[in-house]
C-alpha cells in the first residue's frame, strides 16, 4: 500500500504534508509538545470528531506497541513494513491533531511496585445525596491518589482505582472520606489489587476502530 493520496485524502486533523519549516513547533519530535493538553477529567465531556486513514490507524497501532518511539523511528516503521512513504514532520504533525482531537490518551503511571493499588466502590445513601453528591464526586475525581475513576450500574455507582503509599495512607483516606461526607455514601468497599497482570492496549485492537464509520 502507499501513501500517495494524503493531500487528496485529507481530513479533520490528517492535513496536507506540512513544510520542514513546521518541524520547529516539534522540535525535540516528542509526541507531547507545548500547548493546550486535555486533561484526563475531560473524557466524559469530550468525544472526538475524526475521519481516520489507513495511515493513522497504522501510527496508533506502532504506538501501541512502543509508545516511545521517535517520529523518524515511526517514519521507518511505516516505510519498512506498510509501505508508506511519508515525512516524520507529516508523522509528529498527525499524532498532534490526534492528540488535539481526543483520539487517544495520554497518562503517566507510576511503576506499582511504588504505589499500592486499589479498587474502592462507593454505595449512595439516597437520604442525602442530593444535596453532597457533587462535593463527594469532586472530593474523589480531584485527590492526588484517584488513578480511574468512572460510573457504573449496579449498587455501587462511583467506583475508582486508586494509588496509596502504604496501607496506612489508604486506612486515612478513608477515615477523613468518612468524615466529609460520610451521609452521602452509604458503603465503601475497597479490595486490593495484589498483582497487575496486563496494563496496555493491544496495537491489533485498533484494526477496528474504524468500524464505527463504515
Amino acid at each position: 500500500m502507499s501513501d500517495a493520496d494524503e493531500t487528496a485524502d485529507g481530513t479533520a486533523g490528517s492535513e496536507d504534508e506540512p513544510s520542514e519549516a513546521d518541524a520547529a513547533e516539534d522540535p525535540t519530535e516528542s509526541f507531547s509538545p507545548a500547548g493546550q493538553r486535555h486533561s484526563l477529567r475531560e473524557m466524559t465531556d469530550t468525544e472526538p470528531e475524526w475521519d481516520f486513514k489507513e495511515r493513522d490507524v497504522l501510527i496508533l497501532r506502532e504506538l501501541a506497541r512502543d509508545p516511545q518511539l521517535s517520529a523518524r523511528e515511526l517514519t521507518d516503521v511505516l516505510e519498512a513494513e506498510h509501505g508508506i512513504d511519508v515525512s516524520h514532520v507529516t508523522v509528529s504533525k498527525s499524532i498532534r491533531n490526534m492528540r488535539d482531537a481526543n483520539v487517544f490518551r495520554e497518562a503517566i503511571l507510576p511503576n506499582e511496585a511504588y504505589f499500592s493499588f486499589s479498587l474502592f466502590e462507593f454505595q449512595f445513601n439516597p437520604e442525602h445525596f442530593e444535596d453532597g453528591w457533587r462535593d463527594a464526586m469532586e472530593h474523589i475525581r480531584e485527590d492526588k491518589s484517584t488513578l480511574f475513576y468512572f460510573l457504573c450500574d449496579g449498587a455501587y455507582q462511583w467506583r475508582a482505582v486508586m494509588m496509596f503509599p502504604d496501607g496506612e495512607a489508604e486506612s486515612k483516606w478513608i477515615h477523613e472520606f468518612y468524615k466529609e461526607h460520610g451521609k452521602v455514601i452509604n458503603n465503601l468497599r475497597n479490595h486490593a489489587l495484589t498483582n497487575v497482570l496486563k496494563f496496555g492496549t493491544d496495537p491489533e485492537l485498533f484494526e477496528n476502530i474504524t468500524d464505527g464509520q463504515q
